[in-house]
């Protein structure tokens, strides 16, 4: 499964002299075409800082549903689940920081909404740097997005002291969720059930339940069903793995039950979103 999730969740492309240690692109262009990339609960394999610069839409961040627009930073580490609703008029930037770059930035997920009109112009002055570097072929890109990608950490840790009060009263309920969702993101692939994950967090599963939909609007058997049928869905399209390998490697227990849970969520059968894809 690691093989396949790996081409799947490629970074954005970039020029030739760039290794893909750190990219910058539109949020947009993280659904490729597929609104469902972005808007199904997912994670990733690496961290990610978002800006968003136009439009209003609706996110869930590790469990959490909040409204996002305009000037606000979302930054969603590794392996964070995320789903993201920004609307036909929202725009964002995105950079993406490889597994390899350890350059200070926070282990815990932020959204900060951010107020003051001297930190939006320093955040978009970078970018705007950022945008221009990865676009030219000229020596010492990788260095120079780097140095760039520094200053962001600098700029988000000060937004988060800025922030301190808002973000220090969060309810044991959204700890149990982020919680749940932290075990998600990295065990959604093996046979547990939602059950399961509830007796790890010492609860029962209607807390976990009524917790879950109280905090993002889902249930938390609907959480651990969009995370596995997203990764089901990126290897079918992106990759050539046998479909029965890719359910396997979910632990699916069968090749007919797998085939019926894709084609109860999406409508089309494997082999069909796989033949549409390549279309």
């Amino acid at each position: 499964m690691q093989t396949g999730m790996a081409k799947a969740e490629k970074p954005l492309p970039a020029p030739d002299n760039v290794s893909g240690a750190i990219r910058i692109g539109s949020i947009a262009q993280m659904a490729r075409g597929t609104p469902w990339r972005l808007e199904h609960v997912h994670s990733h394999d690496h961290d990610i800082l978002m800006w968003i610069t136009r439009g209003q839409g609706r996110m869930i961040l590790q469990g959490l549903r909040s409204g996002i627009g305009t000037h606000n930073a979302v930054f969603v580490p590794a392996h964070t689940l995320i789903s993201v609703e920004l609307g036909k008029q929202g725009f964002g930037l995105a950079v993406h920081l490889s597994p390899r770059t350890d350059i200070g930035f926070p282990e815990e997920p932020q959204h900060l909404r951010i107020r003051d009109v001297q930190a939006q112009a320093e955040i978009s002055a970078v970018l705007d740097v950022m945008q221009r570097e990865q676009s030219t072929n000229r020596p010492h890109v990788d260095e120079a997005l780097r140095a760039h990608a520094i200053l962001l950490s600098v700029w988000l840790r000060r937004q988060m002291i800025e922030t301190a009060s808002e973000n220090n009263r969060m309810p044991a309920a959204h700890r149990l969720v982020q919680a749940y969702c932290a075990m998600v993101a990295r065990d959604y692939a093996s046979p547990k059930l939602m059950g399961d994950y509830a007796a790890e967090l010492g609860v029962t599963a209607t807390h976990l339940t009524r917790s879950c939909r109280d905090a993002s609007g889902m249930t938390a058997a609907d959480i651990l069903t969009q995370r596995s049928l997203y990764a089901a869905r990126d290897m079918i399209e992106t990759t050539d793995l046998p479909l029965q390998d890719i359910g396997q490697s979910l632990n699916f227990s069968s090749p007919a039950y797998f085939s019926r849970f894709v084609q109860h969520h999406t409508g089309q059968s494997p082999s069909n979103l796989r033949r549409s894809a390549q279309r």
